[in-house]
């Protein structure tokens, strides 16, 4: 504090009295604002009584006393938006002072003053940043097997008054996969078509003037005035997708394995295999590992439709076993997209053998059935003798039942049904069923004696 000397004449003697300023004291505060694009304003401060001094004024300064802000009054005081200075600390300060006072400007610091001043006591103005809530509830585990998955049970607390807010679904790299606006929002999500990985909730609060926040953006690119909660996990397990195939086999006693299949965006449980089914999901095979699968001769299987799957599971899942259906697996469990294996073939032929006397008389065949067929583009009967010399080519069961077998003579003849791509060679009368070149598949033979 400087002094100031005051000449003043009285009863014709000059009197010396000394001036010396006194900024009393401030009450109000202190005050607490978030920083949020909202006007925030101080009101209620008032000066007690004993303040002196000629001139008068206000002082804004930050907790390091570097002056900010001179409003003139408590009215221009209570004008100043505290929002505008940012996230920090300020103060306010009532000066009372004489003429010559120098360092009183914006930019100084109150240490620096220089002549006959007095400072009143302070009072703090923090501006705080964006609480972020606290979000409770999960974490949530789903299995992916296009049931509907959703959390609830979600709750918020501690959340800045006013403000926005929203909630935020990232995958586990802070990816944003959505915005529900509400908890109902929220609780409205389908976790289960977003695939298996994991998800992270998150509870975000933020003043106007945000950007970055879209779907598609990080977290990261966020920019603004906000704050996020903790998150809460989503773990989304599930067999994931298998690649590879469709595969085409044609039964003809050859071996028949897949190969190639890949898996991915597989999440796990405790136990992992591989299971093949008819087309009615029955299950036929349980390989345990993705080389066991590819040991499995498709071939033995006969004509037919198979299907492959992934499957993931947790201890104590039952129905899993060769012979039941998929339907009845009971216990948690992921299956993935299935895999179509064709096996195509002639089928088996049932009826006969037929036994004729040669004796001018016609003989003809007849209740030949056919059951076990997938068929090729083209099919038709085979007629041979018993060293599968072809005889004959029937196209259809109808024209089979027509042939004449007492004007082959004496002797042993086969019947066979065959089925076969286009392109196929060497199927004419007179070749040998050796000589046959191309994608074909030939049934059982059924033996006709010619007595």
């Amino acid at each position: 504090m400087s002094v100031a000397i005051i000449i003043s004449s009285c009863d014709d003697e000059d009197e010396v009295r000394p001036v010396i300023p006194d900024a009393g004291t401030i009450s109000g505060g202190p005050f607490t604002f978030v920083v949020d694009g909202i006007p925030d304003n101080v009101s209620g401060i008032s000066v007690d009584g004993t303040a002196v001094g000629t001139n008068r004024g206000w002082v804004i300064t930050d907790d390091q006393n570097n002056i900010l802000g001179l409003p003139a009054t408590i009215t221009d005081l209570e004008g100043v938006d505290f929002d505008g200075a940012g996230v920090g600390v300020c103060f306010i300060w009532y000066i009372r002072y004489e003429d010559g006072l120098q360092g009183l400007t914006q930019g100084e610091n109150t240490n620096n003053l220089m002549g006959s001043y007095d400072l009143s006591n302070s009072i703090t103005v923090n501006r705080n940043s964006i609480s972020g809530a606290t979000l409770s509830g999960g974490p949530y585990s789903f299995i992916v097997d296009g049931t509907t998955d959703n959390v609830s049970g979600v709750s918020v607390s501690g959340a800045d008054a006013g403000l926005n807010t929203t909630f935020v679904i990232t995958d586990d790299q802070n990816n944003i996969l959505g915005l529900p606006p509400t908890l109902t929002d929220l609780e409205g999500v389908d976790f289960d078509g977003a695939g298996t990985g994991v998800c992270l909730i998150w509870h975000l609060t933020y003043a106007p003037g945000l950007t970055g926040l879209q779907a598609g953006n990080n977290t990261d690119q966020i920019m603004g005035n906000f704050a996020l909660s903790n998150s809460i996990t989503v773990t989304r397990s599930g067999a994931g997708t298998v690649s590879g195939g469709p595969f085409g086999f044609v039964v003809d006693g050859t071996a028949d394995n897949v190969s190639g299949i890949t898996v991915a965006g597989n999440l796990d449980l405790n136990n992992t295999g591989y299971i093949v089914t008819d087309d009615q999901d029955n299950i036929l095979g349980l390989p345990p590992t993705i080389a066991d699968l590819e040991g499995v001769d498709f071939d033995g299987a006969g004509a037919g439709v198979c299907l492959i799957w992934r499957i993931t599971y947790e201890d104590g899942l039952t129905g899993l076993e060769a012979g039941q259906n998929l339907s009845a697996l009971n216990g948690v469990f992921g299956l993935s997209n299935s895999i179509e294996v064709t096996r195509s073939g002639a089928g088996t032929l049932s009826g006969g053998p037929f036994n004729f006397t040669v004796d001018g008389q016609p003989d003809n065949v007849s209740g030949i059935t056919v059951s076990g067929n997938l068929d090729l583009n083209n099919t038709g009967y085979v007629i041979t003798d018993d060293q599968n010399n072809i005889l004959g080519l029937p196209p259809t069961i109808a024209d089979l039942e027509g042939v004449d077998f007492d004007g082959a003579g004496v002797g042993v003849c086969l019947i066979w049904r065959i089925t076969y791509e286009d392109g196929l060679t060497g199927l004419e009368t007179g070749q040998n069923v050796s000589g046959l070149s191309g994608t074909f598949s030939l049934s059982n033979s059924i033996t006709v004696n010619r007595n």
